[in-house]
C-alpha cells in the first residue's frame, strides 16, 4: 500500500525549499523508524509504502507531523485501460457508500508524455467504462462531491479518491526555539501545538508551588507534555519546572489582593525571560486570549510584559474559547486539562482582580518585598526533564511532595 504526502505551504519558500523539505522528510522518517515503511521522495511530494495492516497507524502518525498539508491513500496498477477500470471500481466501492448517489468527476494527469492518449483523451475513454458498471455516480465536472484522481506515470498508474488533511504549517524546529509558559489548563497546550505547527521548537516552563498545589497538578502538566511530544521530531519535549512556592507565598503575604495575579505574572515573565536568554531561546509563548479573563485584558498584558524585552507570541490571542476547546480535543489534551487540580495561577483567585492595572501601581506593589533573591533562587533550582511521547513521570522520585492543600496552608 502507498500513501502520497503533499508539502503544501513549503512550496512558498523559494530558495529555502530544499531545507524545509529535508526537515520534513527527516521528521517523517523519525516518526516511522519503528515501522516497516519505505520512502520515495519526488520533487514536491513523497510516497510512503507499507503493508496494508499498518494503514490506520500510518494515517494516525501522518496527522501528527507539522508541515504536511495533506495526504492520500494511493492505489496502483498497470497502464492497461481494463486494469485501470477494474482498480477504479474497486477503489470507489471501498471508499464510497454504494447506497448513496454522488456527483462525480475524473481528473487525469499524464506524467508519461509518451502514453498513447492525452489526459483529456484518457478521461473520455475511461469515464464511460467506469460509469457503465456503477449506478450511484452522476457526472458533474464543475462541483463534484467525488473526484477520482488518476495519474499515468512512466512505470505504472496510481489513483486516489480522497485527501486527508494534515497539520499544515511548517516542519517542527525550522523557525527557532520558543519557551512556552505551561499551565495545566486548556489553553497553553493548544498554544504549544499551534506554535510547533509553525515551526517553533517548543520547550515548556511550569511554575509549581508546593505545598499550595497538589501532586496531580504537576502530573497533569507532565501528561500534557507527553501529548505534545508526538508533534516533535524525536518524540520528546523539554519540560522545565520552576520551584515557585516561596515567591507565591511572598506575593500572597505582601501584595494587595487585587494585584496578586498581576505581580505573580510579572515575576513569572521575569523568570521565563532570564531562562530563555540563558539558553538561546528566541521567544516566549503563552496561551493568552484577549479579554478571556481579567489578567488577559490588553492593559493587563501591557503591564505584565513591561518587565520583559524578549518577543512574546500569543497563538490564541483572537480565538474563541469554543475554538480552543475544539483544538484541544483534536490534539487529545482536553480530557487531561479538565482534571480538577489547580496550578499556582488558579489555586488562589482574588475576589476582585484588577482589570486595568497600571505600570506605576505594579511597581509600587513590588516595593513591598525584596523579590530579586527569590527569583534568583527559583532560577538556580529549576529542574529540567525530557518528556517522551505518552510518557508518565513519577515526580515523587525527584523530591516533589504535595501533601498539603491551599486551605491547610492558609490556616497556618
Amino acid at each position: 500500500m502507498k500513501v502520497l504526502v503533499r508539502f503544501g505551504e513549503l512550496m512558498l519558500k523559494g530558495k529555502n525549499k530544499k531545507l524545509f523539505i529535508n526537515k520534513l522528510v527527516h521528521h517523517t522518517k523519525n516518526k516511522f523508524k519503528n515501522l516497516e515503511v519505505s520512502f520515495d521522495l519526488r520533487h514536491d511530494q513523497f510516497f510512503l509504502e507499507f503493508d496494508e495492516k499498518l494503514e490506520l497507524e500510518v494515517i494516525k502518525r501522518l496527522k501528527e507531523i507539522p508541515g504536511i498539508h495533506s495526504f492520500s491513500v494511493v492505489y496502483t496498477t498497470t497502464k492497461d485501460l481494463e486494469d485501470i477500470k477494474e482498480l477504479a471500481l474497486s477503489v470507489l466501492k471501498k471508499e464510497l457508500d454504494n447506497n448513496k448517489k454522488y456527483s462525480f468527476k475524473i481528473e487525469s494527469k499524464r506524467a508519461d508524455k509518451n502514453y498513447y492518449l492525452t489526459s483529456q483523451e484518457f478521461t473520455k475513454e475511461i469515464a464511460p467504462m467506469i460509469l457503465k458498471e456503477t449506478n450511484n455516480l452522476v457526472v458533474d465536472v464543475k462541483n463534484p462531491e467525488v473526484i477520482l484522481n488518476i495519474n499515468i506515470r512512466l512505470d505504472q498508474v496510481f489513483m486516489y479518491l480522497s485527501s486527508i488533511k494534515g497539520m499544515g504549517g511548517f516542519p517542527a524546529t525550522i523557525a527557532g526555539k520558543g519557551l512556552l509558559m505551561m499551565s495545566g489548563g486548556i489553553d497553553s497546550p493548544v498554544a504549544a501545538a499551534l506554535a510547533i505547527k509553525q515551526g517553533i521548537l517548543v520547550e515548556l516552563i511550569h511554575f509549581e508551588s508546593t505545598p499550595l498545589t497538589p501532586l496531580e497538578s504537576i502530573n497533569k502538566v507532565s501528561d500534557l507534555a507527553g501529548k505534545l511530544a508526538k508533534f516533535l521530531p524525536n518524540g520528546k519535549i523539554r519540560l522545565h519546572v520552576v520551584p515557585f512556592f516561596k515567591i507565591h507565598e511572598a506575593i500572597l503575604n505582601n501584595i494587595s489582593d487585587s494585584y496578586v495575579i498581576t505581580i505573580m505574572r510579572r515575576i513569572m515573565y521575569k523568570i521565563a525571560e532570564t531562562y530563555a536568554n540563558n539558553h538561546d531561546i528566541d521567544v516566549l509563548v503563552n496561551g493568552e486570549s484577549v479579554g478571556q479573563v481579567a489578567s488577559q485584558t490588553l492593559s493587563s498584558m501591557k503591564v505584565v510584559e513591561n518587565v520583559t524585552n524578549i518577543p512574546i507570541i500569543r497563538p490564541l490571542a483572537t480565538y474563541d474559547k469554543s475554538d480552543v476547546i475544539d483544538i484541544a480535543k483534536k490534539i487529545d489534551t482536553y480530557n487531561i486539562s479538565v482534571r480538577p487540580f489547580n496550578d499556582c495561577c488558579s489555586i488562589y483567585v482574588p475576589k476582585s482582580p484588577i482589570i486595568n492595572p497600571t505600570i506605576k501601581r505594579a511597581l509600587q506593589e513590588e516595593l513591598r518585598f525584596d523579590f530579586e533573591p527569590l527569583i534568583q533562587n527559583a532560577i538556580d533550582n529549576i529542574m529540567s526533564f525530557y518528556v517522551h511521547e505518552e510518557e508518565k513521570i513519577d515526580f515523587s522520585m525527584y523530591g516533589f511532595s504535595f501533601t498539603e492543600s491551599f486551605n491547610n496552608w492558609r490556616e497556618k
